[in-house]
């Protein structure tokens, strides 16, 4: 198991780790080992140091998961640069409000996606580079000895309203993570990694670092079905999937050869909670595999996680907090909320970022003194999401503020509905908002995927909501999809759905 050593060390020291012999990354180009990653970060790092740029200079990727998608994070901090990976499903407007927010100077991309941008996406200062012109072999920089703290990547959020904020990450929030991660999921050497998720998203980000933290084998996909997913892991013999509960809906619904799925050790979630009908879903369908609830955080990349042994008896618990993080459950005055209390989730420690690139305001709402009470104490990120956490010391999602529904003088959390809703197996998928409404103050509004029929399922549905829930939680409406919309990271587009319906 990885040791938790709490002194942080340049991000780029990663490509080291593993044996020199043992595969680091496997993909479409073939296999790399430890040492030739190592190598291959050493050029590419002097390949951008060439081109002239200044140290702290901003470097965007815009790629699928290429091999050189997955050595820039590395690469970029081993040249003294701030790396700015761009979801590869952004759009041209997407993309352009990225590279002038960040004030890139470079971006590496195909020549099919330069050709979509268009006179005036570009920054002044900002050239284009074609991923052909990045250099992997040959002589290379050697480790970078650069300061912990200092600035290594800005990930931009994927909000559906409002710009995308920059998310300030250093050397070390990204290098414990990694350590905190493939401690608790206990990564080896032994370990294949299928990394789904996009290189953009903080928890897709991990699954390169935790991984080779381990000494394991990332296996980067780029899918369309879920089917995708399951030949790679039948192919690849992979031991570790990291998902979204989109996905899991997906791979759920899907047909596992019976040898592929009990070859599964390791499942874990993030970026959304885990209903108890999909908990015993993953846990049937998987029945070798250890699943990882886990909640988090791009302002401090992760807060909690759920021990295997734990899930069974605590399917809708996030668990407690990580190594390296302190969480709490605070009350509106910034006093300690009690066992069972409804509270805002604070998290503090060397995992909190460096605050919201160029944007002082929204840092300011965000990042706070952490409370009086707080071991770790400094700058502290307040979530805007309610929990609990029990007399176990277990935490539950309860909702966040901005979500939660107030309907005749209740407040209902969204997620409640939601878990009632999918529990009777009518829906494949829910989500459910507050909209305006004369008499109630606020009306439930499930927007669903059936399963079946949508008339059949919604009769089904409301009969037995009657028998399980309140009068004050019953949907008032329900709207029917073939599908959810998704946002650039895979989540449920919440933000999208909900200006869709009270607009």
């Amino acid at each position: 198991m990885v040791e938790l050593d709490p002194n942080p060390r340049p991000i780029d020291a990663l490509s080291a780790l593993g044996a020199p012999d043992d595969i680091a990354l496997e993909d479409r180009a073939g296999a790399l080992t430890y040492a030739e990653l190592e190598a291959a970060v050493g050029a590419l790092a002097l390949w951008l140091r060439s081109d002239g740029l200044e140290p702290g200079a901003r470097v965007a990727t815009w790629l699928p998961k290429t091999r050189l998608a997955c050595l820039m994070p590395l690469a970029a901090a081993r040249a003294g640069l701030v790396h700015v990976p761009v979801n590869p499903v952004l759009k041209r407007a997407q993309v352009a409000h990225i590279l002038a927010d960040s004030g890139a100077s470079l971006l590496l991309t195909q020549p099919a996606r330069s050709m979509t941008l268009e006179s005036g996406d570009l920054p002044d200062h900002c050239r284009i580079a074609g991923d052909d012109e990045a250099g992997l072999e040959g002589e290379g920089l050697p480790p970078s000895d650069a300061d912990p703290q200092a600035l290594a990547a800005i990930l931009y959020t994927s909000g559906s309203t409002g710009r995308p904020k920059g998310v300030m990450l250093s050397h070390a929030n990204m290098w414990l993570g990694a350590i905190s991660v493939a401690h608790y999921l206990r990564i080896t050497p032994a370990d294949r990694v299928l990394g789904v998720l996009p290189l953009s998203f903080d928890y897709g980000q991990n699954q390169l670092f935790s991984t080779w933290a381990g000494g394991g084998r990332v296996i980067p996909l780029d899918y369309l079905t879920a089917r995708d997913v399951i030949k790679a892991a039948e192919r690849h013999d992979i031991t570790t999937v990291a998902g979204v509960p989109p996905l899991w809906v997906q791979l759920l619904d899907a047909e596992w050869p019976e040898l592929v799925a009990r070859r599964l050790r390791r499942l874990t979630n993030s970026g959304g909670a885990l209903t108890t009908p999909m908990v015993r879903g993953l846990r049937a369908k998987f029945p070798n595999a250890n699943l990882y609830p886990m909640y988090g955080l791009t302002e401090a990349f992760r807060s909690t996680y759920l021990d295997p042994s734990l899930v069974d008896a605590n399917p809708d618990s996030m668990g407690r907090a990580i190594p390296f993080a302190e969480i709490m459950v605070v009350r509106p005055d910034g006093t300690r909320a009690d066992p069972g209390e409804p509270g805002e989730l604070v998290h503090a420690g060397p995992l909190v970022a460096q605050g919201y690139w160029q944007d002082p305001e929204r840092t300011a709402q965000r990042f706070k003194p952490a409370p009086s009470f707080s071991e770790y104490g400094g700058m502290a990120v307040f979530s805007g999401d309610t929990v609990t956490e029990g007399a176990d010391g277990l935490l539950r999602f309860v909702g966040r503020d901005d979500e939660m529904i107030k309907s005749a003088g209740n407040r209902i959390s969204p997620t409640e509905v939601e878990e009632a809703v999918l529990a009777g197996g009518e829906a494949r998928e829910a989500a459910a908002f507050g909209v305006k409404d004369e008499r109630l103050g606020q009306a439930i509004v499930v927007v669903a995927v059936a399963r079946g029929e949508a008339a059949v399922a919604e009769a089904a549905l409301r009969e037995r909501l009657r028998r399980e829930l309140p009068s004050f939680m019953q949907p008032a409406r329900y709207e029917w999809r073939e599908s959810l919309p998704r946002n650039a990271n895979g989540k449920f587009d919440r933000s999208g759905l909900k200006a869709e319906l009270t607009s």
